[in-house]
């Protein structure tokens, strides 16, 4: 299940990276390159909860089916088809619209694959081998965008995109695990305090990292594989991060401990633009990504009963992907105006506000050093018969 759900995600890797490319080949600016990755991410984002939620109603395989149909087709479109900036920007919507929600479907699965001891080590685990994505997909798909063609790196996209999802699909887990109907009315879940922190956190980490793959890429260029290796060394801290101290007890301040040795990292980087010295800041920063995120599943999961998991997960993603939509928009106009380090201060600052939200509402943050993270059992009234 692991391998197949990371094969599926292994494009949310590539795809950012493959659109910033073709998007800034085709126009010659990073800044409407950020547009049409803003405008995929904002689709991702209105889909994210709702997606997610159509999972516990017409089933995870339908649901995941129809949308690995449409945003295939997009991508190949966006990659075969000449158009203006807002064509490409409707498209790229679509596809984020349409991206399937694996993410959701996994975490909803992992509850019902293992016991509630082994379930945060499990959460810790896959934040942290999920980080193999961001190590090796930056690095063939700057390699093939650079070496081959953009169009050829984002035609790669579609075919793992098809080859990954159908994997995932046709795991005998996928078929087995049925959700609940939610009987609580879409965002509700958001009314409780660590769903809400979740997604904020979310939102305010990926912008961080979205800033920062923006950044390297203009301070690299096209010419060589410089950006896409110093991306996967950024990675490689996430996952080094994760499996060092992914098995931490999770306390009120592990999200702002986690979340203080980004900030420290990434302020590091607008000191040089030096390929070595970006890279080494890069491994500092990347340390606490993981456990963070590790941190957000499992928070959320022991926040809400079974049936809500899609729908609070699809809420998390959705931050995440407002997040990576404002990390980029905001990086690429900082770029055009005032160069590459102009995208290490918003990466910066997305960070240390994550930090400063984690010191200031530390007592929503649950405590589960003493507990387990899994879902809290959906109940109903029980028919009695009378005496």
């Amino acid at each position: 299940m692991i391998a197949a759900q990371l094969t599926a995600r292994f494009p949310n890797g590539m795809t950012s990276l493959a659109l910033l490319l073709f998007i800034e080949h085709v126009t010659g600016s990073y800044g409407a390159a950020g547009l049409v990755l803003a405008a995929t991410s904002v689709g991702q984002a209105i889909a994210g909860p709702v997606t997610s939620r159509w999972m516990g109603v017409w089933g995870m395989r339908r649901v995941l089916t129809t949308t690995l149909v449409i945003c295939a087709l997009s991508i190949t479109t966006i990659a075969l088809v000449p158009m203006a900036l807002a064509g490409y920007m409707a498209l790229g919507a679509v596809a984020g619209l349409s991206t399937p929600p694996v993410q959701s479907a996994v975490r909803t699965i992992y509850p019902k694959m293992v016991n509630s001891r082994q379930l945060t080590p499990l959460f810790s685990l896959d934040a942290s081998l999920q980080e193999i994505i961001w190590i090796v997909a930056p690095v063939v798909i700057t390699l093939v965008a650079t070496q081959v063609g953009t169009v050829q790196a984002l035609l790669l996209i579609v075919v793992i995109l098809i080859g990954g999802g159908s994997w995932f699909i046709l795991s005998p887990e996928v078929g087995r695990v049925r959700i609940p109907r939610s009987r609580r009315s879409l965002g509700k879940v958001l009314t409780k305090a660590p769903v809400l922190l979740a997604t904020v956190i979310g939102f305010l980490l990926i912008g961080a990292c979205s800033a920062v793959e923006a950044g390297v890429v203009a301070t690299f260029g096209h010419g060589g594989l410089e950006a896409g290796i110093v991306l996967a060394v950024f990675s490689i801290g996430s996952l080094a991060g994760g499996l060092t101290f992914g098995h931490i007890p999770i306390g009120r301040w592990a999200m702002a401990r986690r979340l203080a040795v980004v900030t420290v990292g990434l302020s590091f980087t607008m000191i040089s633009l030096n390929v070595w010295w970006i890279g080494g800041t890069l491994i500092l920063a990347g340390i606490g990504i993981a456990p963070a995120l590790a941190v957000i599943f499992a928070m959320t999961s022991a926040s809400v009963k079974f049936s809500e998991t899609p729908e609070a997960f699809g809420w998390i993603g959705t931050g995440q992907l407002i997040g990576a939509a404002a990390g980029s928009a905001i990086a690429g106009f900082l770029i055009d105006g005032v160069g590459p380090q102009g995208a290490y201060w918003a990466a910066t600052a997305f960070a240390f506000v994550g930090f400063a939200v984690a010191v200031l509402f530390v007592r929503g943050f649950p405590d589960l050093r003493h507990r387990d993270a899994a879902p809290i059992p959906d109940t109903a009234p029980i028919g009695t018969v009378p005496s």
